[in-house]
């Protein structure tokens, strides 16, 4: 993989991560067309790494609600901070016990399975579309919420089900605030992907030849900065509820992948 690739590869995961299309999905769609022939292994890494800038650029736009999420763990108080760093947590359970226990299955799916990504995008557009023509409430993110979302957040490891767009389109559809769903849901997976690196880093996960490097840091770059641009346009996008236009999208992409992958 060369630097102008793992570039647009960093580009497609910013937008891609952020915006309810599926950012694995169009991964594996790009690397396929570009003819990348890693192994799994390798093309999970690749994937770690532009999730982690994702991650970062979610830190960025939402700085002031992480270090209230901080506060919130070490007050010691039951007030709203720490009752919402507690929800983050219980949000986190369904996908941590997904990835510490079914690591290797996972492994499998990220090395050129169009044809299951296109499924898991008719999927993603059908959440999308009911979560669009749901009723507008204000109603605040509960421990039970958490949970259920958390699970979305779970199957949304599938490469085709937008991560965003699952946990976007149950808190919608639980009866959650928009702006608040949206919120959540950004910053209920930066622990995870922290997590994830920190774990491969030092048990050895991750490892990369030096010809690997510079397209990995280019990609990240690229990734970090196409991030910070598709955070703020969700959020602008999901209050006024613009859902169904990604769903087309999904609906059209996921056919294109499945015809790609018969032919």
């Amino acid at each position: 993989m060369n630097w102008i690739e793992s570039g647009l590869l960093g580009i497609v995961q910013g937008l891609t991560e952020f915006l309810p299309v599926s950012s694995s999905g169009h991964l594996e769609i790009v690397k396929a067309i570009l003819g990348d022939r890693s192994i799994p292994e390798e093309s999970l890494i690749f994937t770690v790494v532009l999730h982690f800038a994702t991650a970062l650029s979610t830190l960025v736009i939402f700085r002031k609600e992480v270090f209230q999420i901080f506060r919130g763990l070490f007050q010691f108080r039951w007030n709203e901070e720490t009752q919402f760093s507690l929800k983050i947590m219980v949000s986190m359970i369904p996908t941590a016990f997904i990835g510490l226990y079914f690591e290797e299955e996972l492994e499998s799916l990220f090395g050129g399975q169009i044809l299951l990504v296109g499924f898991m995008l008719f999927i993603t557009a059908l959440l999308l579309l009911l979560a669009d023509k749901a009723k507008d409430t204000t109603k605040n993110v509960t421990f039970f919420n958490a949970l259920v979302v958390g699970i979305s957040q779970a199957i949304a490891v599938l490469p085709g089900i937008s991560r965003s767009g699952a946990t976007i389109s149950t808190s919608v559809l639980l009866g959650i605030d928009r702006t608040k769903a949206a919120r959540f849901s950004f910053l209920m997976v930066v622990p995870l992907i922290v997590g994830k690196v920190i774990k491969d880093i030092s048990g050895g996960g991750i490892s990369f030849s030096s010809s690997q490097t510079f397209p990995l840091v280019f990609g990240f770059i690229t990734a970090f900065v196409a991030g910070l641009i598709a955070c703020k346009w969700m959020i602008a996008l999901v209050k006024r509820s613009k859902l169904a236009y990604f769903s087309l999208y999904c609906s059209i992409i996921g056919l294109i992948a499945i015809i790609y992958s018969l032919s």
